[in-house]
């Protein structure tokens, strides 16, 4: 595990994360629409996490007051990568007020590559293509709260300390399997999807059958 950095409501002005910025999220729950965002965390893939606590002015807090950290998601020089944006791109929207783009989802890549298996998580990235085992112990912890436990902190960490590592892997085989132009059609919609999302249009999905 490698270094982590927290940060109260914004990253410092003077941080330059690099043109490719590993992004996760944490939320109060999983309905973009409705949970607080909590925690943003960051990482330029040099084994340091910056954790940015996004704390509400009920409790104290600047809540969507986060210049630097804004500058950053709509940067289009810097590439956001996730793993799962559509809902990272609908937390973050929803409660920095903020369309994050341009961006990479691991989970994408995967499913578009690794076809032959169905284990497309975050842990499983890690391991099968990191070499790292991470604990999802602390998923379903209290991230609202307003000191953050230790086994949080480094369980926030984890989330983006590998993706770098995780999408050369991928990209390489996107590439082998000549199928990188249209990992970055789906990438290009993300911002989209995850606005179709805070629309309601997530249940029954607007591109489904099912009417």
């Amino acid at each position: 595990m490698g270094a982590i950095q927290l940060h109260k409501h914004d990253l410092p002005a003077a941080l330059d994360l690099g043109p490719i910025v590993a992004i996760d999220t944490e939320t109060m729950g999983l309905r973009p629409h409705r949970d607080r965002l909590c925690l943003v965390q960051l990482s330029s893939g040099d084994g340091t996490a910056h954790l940015v606590q996004i704390i509400p002015p009920s409790m104290g807090g600047k809540g969507a007051d986060c210049p630097n950290l804004k500058a950053l998601l709509t940067n289009p020089q810097v590439v956001k990568l996730f793993h799962f944006a559509r809902f990272d791109i609908a937390a973050l929207e929803n409660g920095l007020g903020v369309v994050t783009a341009p961006v990479i989802c691991t989970k994408i890549a995967s499913k578009l590559v690794r076809t032959y298996t169905d284990r497309h998580g975050l842990k499983d990235l890690c391991r099968d293509l990191a070499g790292v085992e991470i604990s999802k112990q602390q998923q379903t912890s209290d991230w609202g709260a307003a000191d953050l436990t230790p086994e949080q902190l480094t369980y926030a960490a984890s989330d983006v300390l590998y993706l770098h590592v995780i999408w050369t892997k991928l990209k390489a085989l996107l590439l082998r399997e000549n199928r990188l132009e249209v990992a970055q059609a789906a990438y290009a919609f993300l911002p989209t999807r995850a606005k179709l999302d805070l629309l309601g249009f997530d249940a029954p999905d607007l591109f489904s059958h099912e009417s």
